[in-house]
């Protein structure tokens, strides 16, 4: 250890990422690693006095669709503001990269409808100084963040750069292309990036409706990309899918594993249509561990859920005629609009013209108040239909009304999967299975809808302390999904744990304080896009490769974030 430390943080409960219980200690960094976890260590040049405070490895947020974000920002917030040291972009198939100049839009089009980022913003914030993946992470190794950034291969990118139009159409790919498409993915491997990302889902597509290129994609399109996974010798595949036919589907993943010999990650929710399909899929990924392969299940700590109000994306009114006439303008004058009277009651009374996502937005019985603090767990009886029974009053009136809060800032909340039984029992039972990672935060994307990057802190918040309605977890236990559990399954073997040796990514945590807040609507974005925010109280300090990027929720300065090639060992 260096006589003089660069920091030391002192009197902290350790949470070291393994699991094991909880221990006083101080810790010492230089040189951005931990050089020392006890007592008695040596002054340091800068020191944080944490009595009282939980010391934790820092976050690793393996679903993340900064890829935007990351070319324009060097704060990849809101996740940085929530613990989070190291994200993983490049997520669902959809990304910038490979892309050949004249394919720009297509890809901005497809990522506008799939991760509902703004078209405006797409043009007006991207540098596109790049070709090629590697290029990519060329463009990306030349900045500087709050948080260490790491890549995925994004299928649907990589299909269009070597198909073109055809890729777009869905055509299948002939042999050459699918060489084409596995000789690219190697070299995105071999260039730094820790896997390879696809989406088979109907709900990815463009604005006009044109499915994701991946969507069905051929056996030997993918086998063929498994294949250079193995010669590449690292990294895993990402996938997305809807699993209509599960059987099937989860036997393509199955033997990808086998093929690629290389670790296989899906999306895991409990959808409302088929509560307990999640099961079933999870017993076939049981199954597929017991026989040596490495499979696992991404999983939410709460609900996917879509935020209502007057200032966001959508609303329960957007399909009206009244309000449709003035969803273009400015929100202060829409708010002139909707403090009306008059205007309120021809809203009220009007029925949506429109099918499809304005018919979601009107499910009075599944709809809740958001609160602040926000509840995402909310009984029945919360419901905006109940508030209405028990107010004699239709929940149109409520649901207005409520939305006008804050001075029409107001927000409604949706739960869409993992809420099928009216609680998080099943999230419960996801979350605790070893077979499962914690992630689909999607921190970047869905900007004027969700903001679920917050669910680090909230598996902290809810799952090991404020839960009414049901079992909750040790706090070491959940610490250690968020650090280790995920840094290992993405190979980054050098984050995770409070060890000698370990990367210096940390959090200094007041948990008797941790508190998330209310999302709001900030504007931003390049073009002046606007995007949800969340803040988390109780984060003291956040620490990346041994500086301090925040205190108390206030940047420091610090930009010691990089872009992350390949896999890492201390």
């Amino acid at each position: 250890m260096p006589a003089t430390p660069h920091l030391v943080i002192r009197n902290g409960t350790i949470i070291d990422g393994s699991g094991g219980e909880p221990f006083l200690a101080d810790v010492a960094i230089s040189g951005g690693r931990i050089t020392g976890v006890g007592t008695d260590l040596p002054k340091g040049a800068d020191e944080i006095d944490a009595r009282g405070k939980l010391v934790t490895p820092g976050f690793v947020d393996v679903h993340t669709h900064y890829d935007a974000q990351a070319t324009w920002s060097s704060r990849l917030s809101p996740s940085s503001w929530n613990g989070v040291t190291t994200v993983l972009l490049g997520n669902c198939g959809v990304g910038f990269a490979p892309c050949h100049p004249n394919q720009r839009d297509m890809l901005v089009k497809l990522m506008e409808g799939v991760e509902d980022i703004p078209e405006v913003v797409l043009t007006e914030g991207l540098p596109w100084n790049w070709h090629t993946f590697p290029d990519f992470l060329n463009a990306l190794d030349a900045r500087q963040y709050d948080v260490d950034i790491a890549t995925q291969v994004p299928h649907a990118a990589l299909r269009v750069y070597v198909m073109g139009q055809r890729g777009a159409d869905r055509e299948p790919a002939t042999e050459q292309d699918r060489q084409r498409m596995a000789a690219l993915t190697e070299e995105g491997v071999r260039a730094g990036a820790l896997g390879f990302s696809t989406s088979r889902t109907l709900n990815h597509r463009t604005l006009d409706g044109k499915h994701i290129p991946t969507l069905r994609a051929e056996e030997a399109e993918l086998t063929a990309i498994a294949q250079a996974m193995r010669s590449a010798g690292s990294g895993w595949l990402q996938i997305v899918s809807d699993f209509e036919d599960q059987d099937d589907e989860f036997g393509l993943f199955r033997r990808l594993a086998e093929v690629s010999g290389r670790p296989v990650t899906m999306t895991l929710l409990q959808s409302h249509t088929k509560p307990d399909g999640w099961r079933d899929l999870l017993r076939q990924i049981e199954a597929a561990n017991a026989a040596g392969l490495c499979m696992t299940g991404q999983v939410r700590s709460r609900p996917t859920s879509v935020l209502l109000g007057f200032e966001l994306s959508q609303n329960p009114f957007m399909g009206r005629p009244s309000y449709r006439e003035i969803a273009g303008l400015p929100f202060a004058e829409r708010m002139q609009k909707l403090r009306n009277p008059e205007f309120r009651a021809a809203v009220i009374a009007e029925r949506s013209r429109a099918g499809g996502r304005t018919q979601r937005v009107e499910r009075w019985d599944a709809m809740f108040p958001l609160g602040d603090p926000p509840n995402y767990e909310p009984a029945p009886e919360h419901s905006i239909a109940a508030h209405a029974v028990r107010e004699g009053r239709c929940p149109d009136e409520v649901a207005y009304d409520l939305l006008m809060d804050r001075d029409g800032k107001g927000i409604l909340y949706l739960p869409v999967t993992n809420y099928a039984g009216g609680n998080l029992d099943a999230v419960r039972e996801m979350i605790a299975h070893p077979n499962t990672l914690l992630g689909l935060g999607d921190g970047g994307a869905h900007v004027g809808i969700m903001c679920d990057a917050t669910a680090t802190s909230y598996t902290l918040t809810h799952w090991t302390r404020e839960r009414g309605r049901g079992e909750t977890f040790p706090v070491a236990w959940a610490i250690k999904r968020l650090t280790h559990d995920n840094a290992a399954a993405i190979g980054l073997n050098d984050r995770g744990l409070v060890r000698v040796g370990m990367k210096a990514d940390l959090n200094v945590i007041d948990y008797d304080r941790l508190l998330l807040r209310s999302p709001e609507i900030v504007y931003d974005l390049p073009a002046g896009g606007k995007r949800l925010v969340q803040r988390t109280d109780g984060f003291d300090a956040t620490i990346v490769s041994g500086s301090v990027v925040y205190r108390n929720g206030e940047p420091t300065g610090a930009l010691p974030g990089r872009l992350v090639r390949g896999p890492q060992v201390p």
